[in-house]
């Protein structure tokens, strides 16, 4: 029994090896050169990281605070546009009356710092207060 695992284990060797030989021998075959296995390996395109002069128009750096709009279509929208977590739909009045009828302030606060499913502003803590307000103005508006 040892025997024919030996004898298997040396097959198996020599066929790995014939292998290799019959890759290698194919390769030189083809004539391949070293510049065209260097063409395929090539990285198909080059990072431009923020200060590098990458000899374009880097795109420019946006300053300021986000406008309403754009704090909801960023990240508000992805929970208040689809119900997703229990999250009142943006414009569903009924869904909102109760919410309002807390006060804008309550609102706020619930929107800076969290409530049930809804993280501190809504999971990105780069948004300033005011960015975080002016969203709740932007949903309360649309909610009425």
């Amino acid at each position: 029994m040892k025997h024919n695992i030996q004898v298997a284990r040396i097959l198996a060797a020599a066929a790995v090896l014939g292998l290799g030989l019959l890759i290698a021998a194919q390769a030189t075959a083809s004539n391949v050169s070293a510049d065209a296995i260097a063409e395929r390996l090539k990285p198909s395109g080059e990072l431009c990281l923020q200060g590098m002069d990458c000899g374009g128009v880097a795109a420019p750096v946006v300053v300021g605070p986000k406008s309403a709009e754009d704090v909801y279509n960023g990240l508000c929208m992805s929970c208040h546009d689809t119900g997703a977590a229990g999250a009142p739909k943006r414009g569903d009045a009924a869904a909102w009356a109760p919410r309002i009828e807390q006060g804008i302030a309550t609102l706020y606060d619930h929107s800076i710092n969290g409530i049930r499913g809804m993280p501190a502003k809504g999971g990105n803590p780069k948004l300033s207060d005011d960015e975080v307000k002016s969203a709740v103005d932007y949903i309360v508006e649309a909610s009425r």
